[in-house]
């Protein structure tokens, strides 16, 4: 066709986005977490522009520091679901209660990732039907304690401490695992995915996985397969936009945080003369916590400025499974009782596992 004959609707049509193209492109300014994104950013905009400034490099910062953990985690969680494999890994977590939730809390004492990672592989546990039992082991302990956790602990802070935050990592995961066991029959705690994550992931990808899940037909090389390889990536594409989103917000909040309270008023409150230092250092440790590797020279010159050593434990192990960034990833993931029940089980634990070594009385 000549460009004397070409209609302007044609041209139109082949040169510019069309109303349905561009709605679709501005659909994600209509989420509320995007919404409150921009305009607490406006908001810390107009009224300290030197702290936004500041907020915005921390939070593209701590974006930049976990996305290889989060990459990893997503595509290990993907993968699973293209190949199956997620079947085979709810069967080794769905057998004897005993057995299942020792098993997934070592697990995640022993993995890599940190408590904003891991939310791709809890996710990709719930949708494959592993018992919230040994999901919550794993999820509690995988947060505390890893190989370069402990090495970096030990040489920050001491071995005996590093030996002391391992144990409480096993301990609590099984401490929660159980509790969770006991009242896995509760309503409460049935169907504990939020709406929002199972309709992200159960149009496609969780419903051929279900498929695939009960031919019981693994496939490690799917992306040979031409279905499995759209499982893949609409996995990538739903739970990475969902939960990135969330993990933005959480570190821009976590910014302001760091701004605006004063380290000394943690050092008062939970210094070794203080008899309620321990749960206060718990408490404070949920909100306050800056990522796990941060943590440790915040905890050794705490413990020098005089914070007790059961308080340095709860307010590593509280901080690990409730900071900000973990409560909001966890809070987006699941129901409220189940985030409610999460929150309670780590700060009982960190509590316990408080207490346990300050009366121990082994030096760090």
């Amino acid at each position: 066709m000549s460009l004397e004959t070409e209609t302007p609707l044609t041209v139109s049509k082949s040169k510019y986005l069309q109303p349905k193209q561009l709605l679709r492109g501005l659909a994600v300014f209509k989420d509320p977490v995007v919404l409150f994104f921009f305009a607490s950013l406006s908001l810390l905009a107009a009224l300290n522009p030197d702290q936004f400034t500041i907020s915005v490099k921390f939070t593209l910062d701590a974006l930049v520091y976990i996305a290889p953990y989060f990459i990893l985690a997503m595509v290990f969680a993907a993968s699973a679901k293209a190949s199956g494999a997620d079947a085979l890994m709810a069967r080794a977590f769905s057998g004897r209660p005993l057995y299942a939730i020792t098993a997934a809390t070592l697990a995640g004492a022993l993995s890599p990732f940190c408590s904003c990672g891991v939310i791709p592989l809890i996710a990709a546990m719930l949708a494959a039907g592993v018992p919230l039992a040994p999901v919550m082991a794993f999820w509690i302990s995988s947060p505390i304690m890893d190989p370069e956790m402990f090495i970096l602990t030990s040489a920050g802070i001491g071995f005996n401490f590093a030996i002391a935050k391992t144990l409480a990592a096993i301990g609590m995961g099984l401490f929660a695992g159980f509790i969770v066991q006991a009242f896995q029959h509760k309503a409460f705690l049935q169907n504990p995915v939020n709406a929002g994550i199972q309709q992200g992931c159960g149009t496609s990808s969780c419903s051929t996985t279900s498929t695939i899940t009960e031919k019981k037909q693994v496939l490690w090389t799917f992306w040979h397969e031409k279905s499995r390889l759209s499982i893949f990536w609409n996995e990538i594409r739903t739970v990475g936009g969902f939960l990135g989103k969330w993990l933005t917000v959480a570190f821009f909040l976590e910014s302001l945080m760091i701004a605006y309270i004063n380290p000394a008023w943690i050092r008062d409150l939970t210094g070794a003369e203080n008899a309620f230092a321990i749960p206060l250092a718990a408490v404070i440790g949920m909100p306050s916590y800056l990522n796990g590797y941060a943590a440790i020279p915040l905890a050794s010159g705490l413990i020098n400025l005089g914070m007790s050593q059961g308080a340095a434990l709860a307010f590593l192990t509280a901080g690990a499974v409730s900071s900000i960034p973990a409560a909001i990833a966890v809070y987006s993931l699941v129901k409220k009782p189940v985030f409610a029940l999460y929150i309670v089980l780590g700060l009982t634990g960190s509590l316990i596992a408080g207490f346990a070594y300050q009366f121990s009385g082994i030096p760090v």
